[in-house]
């Protein structure tokens, strides 16, 4: 394969043989006609060589482009299969691991309102609790107060039945 400044050369050579082909001596030179007609022909003889040479240049291209992309598109199958690979490797127990993790959030999700719950049940039963023992001292502190005032009762009576019974005596 001939190298770019090589073809270019060759252009150039052509095309000095193209213009050489015009002057020619006087002596049988070709008439001017036929001068011209030989420059066009060689002129379009090195057009069709050069578009010989695109073309062919064009097909090598197009092939290399078609080889390599094969290669790549191997390439890239074989990256797919590895990574298959890999991912099996990595984790063999993941669907496993996948499930266990759901039931691990839907539990979460439905121990935080039960959580909610317990504190609210909790503070109310502090609540209760305490009005409870609040009750309780105040019946305590009532009964207390019964209690009190039952004994002085019985003393005043105690007392208004000894008076009366020490009128009783002193009548009788």
């Amino acid at each position: 394969m001939a190298t770019p400044k090589q073809i270019w050369e060759q252009q150039q050579s052509q095309m000095q043989r193209v213009k050489n082909s015009g002057i020619v001596s006087c002596n049988g030179s070709p008439t001017k006609d036929d001068k011209e007609e030989e420059m066009a022909k060689s002129a379009l003889a090195l057009f069709r060589a050069k578009e010989e040479e695109i073309e062919r240049k064009k097909m090598e291209v197009r092939d290399k482009v078609q080889s390599y992309m094969g290669r790549v598109e191997e390439a890239t199958r074989r990256l797919a299969d590895i990574r298959e690979e890999l991912d099996a490797l990595i984790d063999p127990m993941r669907k496993d691991v996948a499930i266990i993790r759901k039931k691990i959030d839907t539990v979460n999700r439905e121990l935080k309102p039960l959580g909610q719950s317990c504190q609210k049940k909790e503070r109310e039963y502090r609540e209760a609790l305490e009005a409870f023992n609040d009750k309780n001292k105040e019946k305590a502190q009532l009964v207390s107060k019964l209690m009190e005032l039952v004994s002085e009762s019985e003393k005043l009576r105690m007392k208004k039945l000894e008076e009366l019974s020490k009128n009783i005596e002193t009548l009788g």
